[in-house]
């Protein structure tokens, strides 16, 4: 089906990321924008978590040797970097500067309870997102791993789990991204089964809207309410409402500007420009906002 919908009005920055001399990126899976407009990059390279000033300057290489397959990267509210990693099955919170706070999962290990109720491991996490009280979720699945939600508390105890492997709503199959808007509602990008899930604060399904492909990343506006979405191998760039209504798009599959191998997970900083980072093409793009809202190349509509 054919749908007409508005160009989003952005244009693609050419190398905005000065590397080391020797440095490269591996297959970026992830990238954050801290309260600074410090962009991390988050790859499958040697120096995995790596930091860039709003320019695109090179400031440092964060926990060397610690991850085996990054995935997701978020930033909570004090500043604090929150990374999953599906190889080694654990999620890991550190300070600004890389220091470890905590580690929630074992390394190396996947599994399920120990006889207190408290999580023992993960199989494969994806994604995270905080609540309004701190509260932590932690989607996982992104192979061979059950397809769960979980719910922590800010110390990283265990308060519930939902969900599974299915096509059923309140099921999931690669629960892939998760944000919370304003309302405290929970949007989950349900990867395989091509669709966003909706729910409230306690894991009680709500609404789903259907996103044929791969919807793989989401991350919410600046008034909390709308939404970007990385929709992967499609390569395109979405704008959503509450409703998860497409209201504006951009990008395409390849190699070139504002084109993507993997359009993975993304990030917005504090002017709304748009990081979006691909595993398939080795980097993370940067999109900023047109003046005036439309691009050279798309006035008024285009088709998708």
């Amino acid at each position: 089906m054919t749908n007409n919908i508005p160009d989003l009005g952005y244009t693609p920055v050419a190398d905005v990321f000065k590397l080391p001399a020797g440095v490269n990126f591996g297959p970026c899976s992830s990238v954050a924008v801290n309260a600074k407009n410090n962009v991390l990059v988050f790859n499958r390279g040697e120096h995995a978590l790596m930091e860039f000033d709003s320019n695109g300057n090179y400031l440092r290489t964060m926990a060397r040797g610690i991850f085996t397959n990054p995935h997701g990267l978020r930033i909570d509210r004090e500043g604090n970097i929150w990374a999953t990693d599906t190889g080694s099955h654990i999620v890991v919170k550190m300070t600004a500067d890389g220091r470890i706070l905590m580690v929630l999962g074992v390394k190396g290990r996947t599994g399920e309870w120990h006889q207190a109720g408290h999580m023992r491991c993960f199989n494969e996490p994806n994604d995270l997102a905080f609540g309004p009280k701190g509260e932590v979720y932690i989607t996982q699945g992104h192979g061979k791993g059950e397809s769960l939600v979980h719910k922590f508390t800010p110390n990283g105890d265990h308060i519930k789990t939902w969900g599974g492997t299915g096509k059923e709503s309140g099921k999931f199959d690669q629960p892939h991204s998760i944000v919370i808007n304003a309302k405290g509602l929970l949007y989950i990008a349900d990867r395989s089964n091509q669709r966003i899930q909706v729910f409230d604060a306690e894991g009680n399904y709500m609404r789903e809207t259907s996103h044929p492909g791969t919807p793989c990343g989401l991350a919410l506006c600046n008034d909390r309410q709308h939404m970007m979405m990385a929709h992967g191998h499609a390569g395109k760039i979405m704008k959503l409402d509450e409703n998860c209504k497409v209201l504006g798009i951009t990008g395409s599959q390849g190699k070139g500007p504002n084109q993507y191998g993997e359009a993975h997970l993304l990030a917005l900083d504090s002017k709304e420009d748009i990081y979006i980072a691909d595993p398939l093409n080795w980097r993370v793009q940067k999109l900023v906002k047109i003046a005036g809202g439309k691009s050279a190349k798309a006035k008024g509509k285009r088709k998708q």
